[in-house]
């Protein structure tokens, strides 16, 4: 072990500057390699942990607990080790392969379902040669990406229980949600097919129908748009489930002093999950939302709670979707129910709820806005949107009227 740490700080030590592309790609294959190698030697270590009782010397049950504590892996990933760890044995030439260093930690983890108790039991009941599943799935790891092994082994599992009972599609779906230190959130998540298609096609309904002229977001960042939307939609709606009394909604608790300083402040405020934004995003937050003003004493306990008042009522909400039609920002053609009312002039500031100071703007134009874009409408009814150097975005095709869009103005009028 200390020849291996020794070698390892060897490789750290060396300069990377004068090697240029075959070199470099030549360097990380072998360290490809070796990663691969050593997960194997990890798994088999973890195996002979896990039948020895290892984690009992530091008073842990399981070594999956003791790789969360000790090793600092996430759950997913603990329970991924422990798996691969226990399919060694039944499995000689993948585990010979993930040791030659030519069967990644993903392939061996995703061959290895293929011996767990319940497959290798129905293997046996119709006489499949487990050896041979080995050989011929280790092959395919070897010479094939990732994705081509995922195929084989699903394909070999469906075949292994043809005839058995429709499984349960619920049993494997598995949502993770790990929170970071700035309120962010990070997360994995399995679906069977008609669970992972209903998101896809769900997901993909809202990316088609958010596209707009200069869209440069990637696709991950139009994917990741498109699942807040869908839960800003169905938030709106009213139609969640009730809890404790209450409908769910987004909750903000900020400081009145905060709440009507113009400046950021960061980490002023803090949302129902525990997570804190700055005072300019509680603001946003608030644009269209309810607020409830309590007193708290010196102590922190509440003596005062006032009533919940609408920012905007349900009259205005109503008038904006039948003149703007949607999302005013240039160039986006999101419908009025994924939208927003932002106050021009900020609420804070003194601007009325009214509808000459009101505009419909979707989640993601709803934040532009609040850094540093700008919407105007013109006394003849169009909309015009500015970037924050205050030039102005055109598409070719500028709202006219009540939210519509219509030919393109000569140039001297546009």
């Amino acid at each position: 072990m200390e020849q291996l740490l020794a070698a390892v700080d060897a490789l750290a030590a060396e300069n990377l500057g004068p090697l240029f592309g075959p070199a470099l790609l030549d360097r990380l294959s072998s360290l490809l390699a070796a990663q691969n190698r050593l997960a194997a030697e990890v798994a088999r270590t973890v195996r002979e942990a896990e039948v020895s009782g290892a984690a009992e010397v530091d008073g842990l049950q399981t070594m999956a607990s003791w790789l969360r504590g000790h090793g600092h892996l996430s759950t997913v990933e603990a329970a991924r080790v422990v798996r691969t760890g226990r399919a060694l044995a039944q499995l000689p030439g993948m585990a010979a392969a993930f040791a030659a260093g030519t069967v990644t930690a993903e392939q061996a983890a995703v061959i290895g379902r293929v011996a767990e108790p319940e497959h290798l039991t129905r293997a046996a009941e119709q006489g499949v040669d487990l050896g041979g599943v080995d050989t011929v799935l280790t092959q395919v790891a070897i010479t094939r990406p990732h994705a081509d092994v995922a195929r084989a082994v699903h394909h070999y599992l469906q075949r292994l229980d043809a005839d058995g009972p429709e499984p349960d599609p619920t049993g494997g779906r598995r949502l993770v949600i790990a929170r970071h230190a700035d309120g962010s959130i990070s997360g994995r998540f399995d679906l069977e097919a008609v669970g992972g298609e209903k998101l896809q096609a769900a997901l993909e309904s809202v990316v088609q129908a958010g596209r707009c002229a200069g869209d440069e977001r990637t696709r991950g960042q139009q994917l990741a748009d498109a699942l807040v939307q869908l839960c800003d939609n169905q938030l709106a709606s009213g139609n969640l489930p009730v809890l404790r009394g209450h409908k769910p909604q987004v909750i903000v608790k900020v400081g009145v002093e905060d709440l009507v300083d113009p400046s950021v402040g960061a980490g002023a405020a803090e949302l129902g999950f525990g997570a804190t934004v700055s005072a300019a995003r509680a603001r946003w937050l608030a644009c269209d939302g309810v607020v409830t003003r309590i007193v708290l004493g010196p102590g922190g306990m509440p003596l005062e709670h006032g009533r919940t008042v609408r920012l905007v009522p349900p009259h205005v909400r109503r008038a904006a979707e039948v003149r703007d039609r949607g999302c005013v920002f240039t160039g986006c053609g999101a419908p009025t129910h994924w939208c927003d009312v932002h106050h021009l002039l900020a609420w804070i500031d003194g601007g009325q709820t009214s509808l000459a100071n009101s505009a419909l703007l979707c989640e993601r134009h709803h934040t532009k806005v609040h850094h540093g874009f700008r919407v105007e409408r013109q006394p003849d009814g169009r909309w015009r949107t500015r970037r924050p150097d205050g030039s102005e975005i055109r598409t070719g095709l500028l709202r006219t009227g009540p939210g519509r869009t219509g030919p393109p103005l000569p140039a001297a009028a546009a």
